[in-house]
């Protein structure tokens, strides 16, 4: 998932965050926002048929509003698909920029 750091990195600007949500992000010192919203999306990911009403109460509790869940929602499901379609294919990832770089040139 090597596309999918560097758009994280480019999103954080953190990259002592980003090894530790790369190592073990359960561990990473996020703030209780990130982590509910982590967690709500390994969940539908992992096992979508177990999300129940309470899973979006948490990420209500822990301060997002219904469209931030709608497309925290959307989100999640538009990377499983895409994964989905591209290892159904056989695609490789195209190697585009250097593993350490932003993209930024100044």
């Amino acid at each position: 998932m090597v596309h999918h750091r560097r758009g994280l990195r480019r999103l954080l600007k953190d990259d002592d965050l980003l090894t530790q949500i790369d190592d073990n992000w359960r561990d990473a010192a996020l703030s209780g926002k990130r982590r509910a919203m982590l967690t709500y999306a390994v969940k539908l990911t992992h096992t979508p048929g177990d999300m129940v009403r309470d899973d979006v109460e948490v990420l209500r509790s822990a301060g997002f509003s219904d469209r931030d869940i709608l497309d925290i929602a959307e989100v999640v499901a538009y990377y499983a698909y895409v994964n989905r379609i591209a290892d159904g294919l056989g695609v490789e990832v195209e190697d585009s920029h250097p593993a350490g770089s932003t993209g930024n040139t100044g």
